[in-house]
């Protein structure tokens, strides 16, 4: 079972083989991507690595042209880890050289590590979340390394008691620190618009597509907290914490407390495609 790789190789995760230069590490000058693997099939992989250009263009970062070529290195690490239900971790920077702001010439680095998850039955996930103030770059589109602001939010959260912060720009809710948000009011799923403020979420792409299916509006708009909290419904999605429905936000409860109707309709919907 090999869980690691780094420009070619194929390493274990405890082998040294990030030299002090690396621009990564000095900068934090590199994006990067979380894939799911679902009985080794990989879930909206095309539309991860899309995103995973998109950042690197985003930042003036040249990723090898031949897409499939890096698809199949990806495809040969998920196979090489010997899991059959795992997360993917894919990492671009631009490279290794000595310390300079300006962007060097040389080869970019590519690094991936492979996870297990653990499957938590429909249903069985529910969350409280808080509400914070965004105060990340004003890039949040770009998937990139830089990622200490929404670290600090997480854990203010976290050391409350949430699962999640909540951010808020402007008077207005904009996405969680690693998730995207969603409330659920008079049967219409509302989010908020795509922007340079947002991160264009692989799974939020995916809950369009159902509530399509299902025919629940789905409809892209600002919201504020107050609106939040009054919502019949609220849920958040990301790759790892799939679609997840919030019964509190700070030390409001949403509505009965309990997962509504569309959120559970999503849950199951989401079940059956992956």
């Amino acid at each position: 079972m090999i869980s690691a790789y780094f420009n070619g190789k194929f390493v274990e995760p405890n082998e040294s083989v990030i030299p002090i230069d690396e621009r990564g590490h000095q900068f934090g000058d590199g994006v990067y991507e979380v894939i799911r693997i679902y009985e080794g099939k990989p879930f909206m992989m095309d539309e991860h690595l899309e995103r995973l250009y998109q950042s690197a263009d985003a930042i003036k970062l040249r990723i090898d042209p031949n897409r499939d070529a890096f698809k199949n290195s990806v495809l040969e690490m998920i196979e090489r880890s010997g899991l059959t239900n795992l997360d993917l971790y894919v990492q671009v920077t631009r490279g290794m050289a000595p310390r300079n702001h300006l962007f060097p010439e040389c080869p970019v680095s590519v690094s991936m590590t492979a996870k297990p998850f653990r499957s938590i039955p429909v249903g069985d996930k529910v969350a409280s979340v808080l509400l914070h103030p965004d105060e990340r770059w004003a890039n949040c589109y770009i998937k990139s390394l830089n990622l200490l602001p929404n670290i600090l939010a997480k854990q203010a959260a976290y050391e409350k008691g949430y699962l999640e912060a909540i951010l808020v720009r402007d008077g207005k809710v904009t996405e969680g620190t690693s998730s995207n948000v969603y409330i659920v009011k008079d049967s219409s799923i509302i989010t908020t618009p795509l922007s340079k403020h947002i991160l264009s979420g692989i799974t939020r792409m995916a809950v369009k597509n159902l509530a399509e299916h299902l025919s629940i509006p789905f409809v892209e708009k600002q919201f504020t907290p107050d609106e939040m909290i009054q919502a019949d419904e609220v849920f958040i999605t990301s790759t790892t914490l799939e679609i997840t429905p919030i019964i509190c936000v700070d030390t409001n409860q949403i509505n009965d407390g309990t997962p509504g109707s569309v959120t559970k309709a999503l849950k199951e919907q989401f079940k059956q495609i992956i």
